[in-house]
Protein backbone atom coordinates (compact mmCIF):
# COMPACT_ATOMS: atom_id res chain seq x y z
CA UNK A 1 0.00 0.00 0.00
CA UNK A 2 1.03 3.19 -0.57
CA UNK A 3 1.43 6.25 1.95
CA UNK A 4 0.15 9.73 1.32
CA UNK A 5 2.45 12.43 0.68
CA UNK A 6 2.88 13.48 4.68
CA UNK A 7 0.85 16.29 6.41
CA UNK A 8 -2.70 15.05 4.41
CA UNK A 9 -4.89 12.46 6.16
CA UNK A 10 -5.41 8.61 4.54
CA UNK A 11 -8.08 7.69 2.50
CA UNK A 12 -9.43 11.19 0.73
CA UNK A 13 -8.67 11.67 -2.78
CA UNK A 14 -6.72 14.81 -3.40
CA UNK A 15 -8.90 18.07 -4.75
CA UNK A 16 -7.61 19.30 -7.83
CA UNK A 17 -6.64 23.27 -6.94
CA UNK A 18 -8.28 25.97 -8.77
CA UNK A 19 -6.36 27.51 -12.03
CA UNK A 20 -5.20 30.82 -10.34
CA UNK A 21 -2.97 32.71 -12.59
CA UNK A 22 0.43 33.23 -11.01
CA UNK A 23 0.83 36.82 -9.32
CA UNK A 24 3.37 38.48 -10.14
CA UNK A 25 6.83 39.37 -7.34
CA UNK A 26 5.75 42.49 -5.63
CA UNK A 27 2.03 42.86 -6.56
CA UNK A 28 0.21 43.62 -3.75
CA UNK A 29 -2.34 40.09 -2.97
CA UNK A 30 -5.83 40.84 -1.63
CA UNK A 31 -7.30 38.61 0.73
CA UNK A 32 -10.11 36.58 -1.36
CA UNK A 33 -12.73 37.55 1.32
CA UNK A 34 -12.75 40.64 1.49
CA UNK A 35 -12.27 41.51 -2.09
CA UNK A 36 -14.80 43.50 -3.75
CA UNK A 37 -12.98 42.51 -7.26
CA UNK A 38 -14.29 39.59 -8.98
CA UNK A 39 -11.70 36.71 -9.46
CA UNK A 40 -9.69 37.27 -12.52
CA UNK A 41 -10.57 35.99 -15.64
CA UNK A 42 -13.98 37.75 -15.16
CA UNK A 43 -14.75 41.13 -16.67
CA UNK A 44 -15.81 43.65 -13.57
CA UNK A 45 -19.62 44.04 -12.73
CA UNK A 46 -20.96 47.36 -14.73
CA UNK A 47 -24.07 48.42 -12.84
CA UNK A 48 -27.37 49.71 -14.84
CA UNK A 49 -26.69 53.24 -15.55
CA UNK A 50 -29.74 55.49 -14.63
CA UNK A 51 -30.49 57.83 -17.62
CA UNK A 52 -30.49 61.27 -16.22
CA UNK A 53 -31.47 62.68 -19.05
CA UNK A 54 -34.87 61.37 -19.04
CA UNK A 55 -35.41 60.97 -15.64
CA UNK A 56 -35.56 65.23 -15.71
CA UNK A 57 -37.61 65.03 -19.01
CA UNK A 58 -40.20 63.64 -17.51
CA UNK A 59 -40.12 65.39 -14.40
CA UNK A 60 -40.38 68.53 -16.43
CA UNK A 61 -43.06 67.31 -18.71
CA UNK A 62 -45.08 66.20 -15.36
CA UNK A 63 -44.70 70.02 -13.64
CA UNK A 64 -45.55 71.48 -16.97
CA UNK A 65 -48.72 69.17 -17.43
CA UNK A 66 -49.85 70.29 -14.00
CA UNK A 67 -49.34 73.56 -14.81
CA UNK A 68 -51.43 73.63 -17.82
CA UNK A 69 -54.05 71.52 -15.50
CA UNK A 70 -54.13 74.29 -12.95
CA UNK A 71 -54.46 77.04 -15.94
CA UNK A 72 -57.50 75.27 -17.38
CA UNK A 73 -59.07 74.81 -13.78
CA UNK A 74 -58.52 78.65 -12.70
CA UNK A 75 -59.70 79.89 -16.24
CA UNK A 76 -62.75 77.74 -16.21
CA UNK A 77 -63.40 78.55 -12.80
CA UNK A 78 -63.25 81.82 -13.20
CA UNK A 79 -65.12 82.20 -16.47
CA UNK A 80 -68.01 80.15 -14.64
CA UNK A 81 -68.10 82.58 -11.41
CA UNK A 82 -67.92 85.95 -13.90
CA UNK A 83 -70.23 84.99 -16.11
CA UNK A 84 -73.16 84.50 -13.50
CA UNK A 85 -72.72 88.25 -12.27
CA UNK A 86 -74.98 90.84 -13.37
CA UNK A 87 -73.02 94.03 -14.84
CA UNK A 88 -75.44 96.75 -14.62
CA UNK A 89 -77.98 98.13 -12.35
CA UNK A 90 -81.23 96.45 -14.16
CA UNK A 91 -84.57 98.18 -14.27
CA UNK A 92 -86.20 99.33 -11.03
CA UNK A 93 -89.69 97.37 -11.66
CA UNK A 94 -90.18 94.07 -13.12
CA UNK A 95 -92.52 96.31 -16.00
CA UNK A 96 -90.00 98.29 -17.08
CA UNK A 97 -87.15 95.52 -17.16
CA UNK A 98 -90.13 94.25 -19.82
CA UNK A 99 -90.62 97.56 -21.88
CA UNK A 100 -86.70 98.52 -22.24
CA UNK A 101 -85.79 94.76 -23.39
CA UNK A 102 -89.06 95.33 -26.30
CA UNK A 103 -87.71 98.57 -26.84
CA UNK A 104 -84.33 97.42 -27.70
CA UNK A 105 -85.34 94.46 -29.83
CA UNK A 106 -88.51 95.77 -31.61
CA UNK A 107 -87.74 99.54 -32.18
CA UNK A 108 -83.80 100.03 -31.80
CA UNK A 109 -83.19 96.78 -33.44
CA UNK A 110 -80.11 96.37 -31.01
CA UNK A 111 -78.65 92.66 -29.60
CA UNK A 112 -76.08 94.15 -28.18
CA UNK A 113 -78.72 96.43 -25.91
CA UNK A 114 -81.07 93.75 -25.22
CA UNK A 115 -78.41 91.15 -23.88
CA UNK A 116 -78.00 93.87 -21.25
CA UNK A 117 -81.16 93.58 -20.09
CA UNK A 118 -81.54 89.83 -19.67
CA UNK A 119 -80.04 87.98 -16.82
CA UNK A 120 -76.79 86.02 -16.80
CA UNK A 121 -78.33 82.67 -16.54
CA UNK A 122 -79.87 82.76 -19.37
CA UNK A 123 -77.99 85.54 -21.49
CA UNK A 124 -77.70 83.63 -25.25
CA UNK A 125 -76.43 86.29 -27.23
CA UNK A 126 -77.13 84.27 -30.53
CA UNK A 127 -80.70 83.35 -29.34
CA UNK A 128 -81.13 87.04 -28.46
CA UNK A 129 -79.16 88.09 -32.16
CA UNK A 130 -81.73 85.60 -33.89
CA UNK A 131 -84.43 87.44 -32.40
CA UNK A 132 -83.63 90.48 -33.89
CA UNK A 133 -82.62 89.13 -37.33
CA UNK A 134 -85.84 87.91 -37.30
CA UNK A 135 -87.74 91.02 -36.54
CA UNK A 136 -85.34 92.72 -39.55
CA UNK A 137 -86.46 90.08 -42.07
CA UNK A 138 -90.02 91.47 -41.48
CA UNK A 139 -88.97 95.01 -41.59
CA UNK A 140 -87.10 93.81 -45.13
CA UNK A 141 -90.54 91.85 -46.41
CA UNK A 142 -93.27 93.81 -45.34
CA UNK A 143 -94.59 97.48 -46.35
CA UNK A 144 -92.72 100.24 -43.46
CA UNK A 145 -93.68 97.74 -40.51
CA UNK A 146 -94.44 99.53 -36.68
CA UNK A 147 -94.05 97.62 -33.75
CA UNK A 148 -95.95 98.61 -30.39
CA UNK A 149 -96.77 96.79 -27.16
CA UNK A 150 -99.12 97.22 -24.73
CA UNK A 151 -98.59 98.28 -21.43
CA UNK A 152 -96.48 95.68 -19.76
CA UNK A 153 -98.69 94.06 -16.96
CA UNK A 154 -97.42 91.98 -13.62
CA UNK A 155 -99.81 89.22 -13.40
CA UNK A 156 -97.64 87.48 -10.68
CA UNK A 157 -94.81 89.21 -8.04
CA UNK A 158 -93.12 86.83 -5.42
CA UNK A 159 -90.29 87.96 -3.68
CA UNK A 160 -87.52 88.34 -6.18
CA UNK A 161 -89.53 86.62 -9.27
CA UNK A 162 -92.50 88.64 -11.18
CA UNK A 163 -94.69 87.36 -14.28
CA UNK A 164 -94.98 90.20 -16.58
CA UNK A 165 -97.46 89.93 -19.86
CA UNK A 166 -97.79 92.16 -23.26
CA UNK A 167 -99.24 91.52 -26.49
CA UNK A 168 -97.09 92.92 -29.12
CA UNK A 169 -98.56 94.05 -32.38
CA UNK A 170 -97.17 94.85 -36.01
CA UNK A 171 -98.81 96.72 -38.29
CA UNK A 172 -97.72 97.56 -41.95
CA UNK A 173 -98.40 100.28 -44.48
CA UNK A 174 -100.74 98.44 -46.54
CA UNK A 175 -102.98 97.78 -43.48
CA UNK A 176 -101.72 94.26 -42.76
CA UNK A 177 -101.86 93.46 -38.54
CA UNK A 178 -100.00 90.68 -36.68
CA UNK A 179 -100.28 90.24 -32.78
CA UNK A 180 -98.12 87.92 -30.66
CA UNK A 181 -99.26 87.35 -26.98
CA UNK A 182 -95.60 87.47 -24.78
CA UNK A 183 -95.14 86.34 -21.06
CA UNK A 184 -92.01 87.05 -19.58
CA UNK A 185 -90.16 85.64 -16.65
CA UNK A 186 -88.15 88.30 -14.80
CA UNK A 187 -85.90 88.14 -11.87
CA UNK A 188 -84.54 90.93 -9.41
CA UNK A 189 -81.01 90.79 -8.47
CA UNK A 190 -78.88 94.23 -8.51
CA UNK A 191 -82.29 95.08 -10.30
CA UNK A 192 -85.02 93.41 -12.39
CA UNK A 193 -83.86 91.34 -15.56
CA UNK A 194 -85.62 89.23 -18.16
CA UNK A 195 -84.79 85.70 -18.15
CA UNK A 196 -87.50 83.82 -20.11
CA UNK A 197 -89.77 84.90 -23.08
CA UNK A 198 -92.52 82.51 -23.63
Amino acid sequence: MTQPPSGEPAGQPQAPSPAVPPVPPGAPTADPATSPLPPAGYPPYQGPVAPKKKRGLLIAGIALAAVLLLCVVGGAAAFFTLRDTETGTGAKEPAVAVDEFLTAVYKDRDAAKAATLVCSAARDDDRIAAKVAEVEKYVGTHQNPRFRWTKPTVDNQTGDRATVSTKVTMTTADEKVADQELRFTVVRKTGWWVCEVA
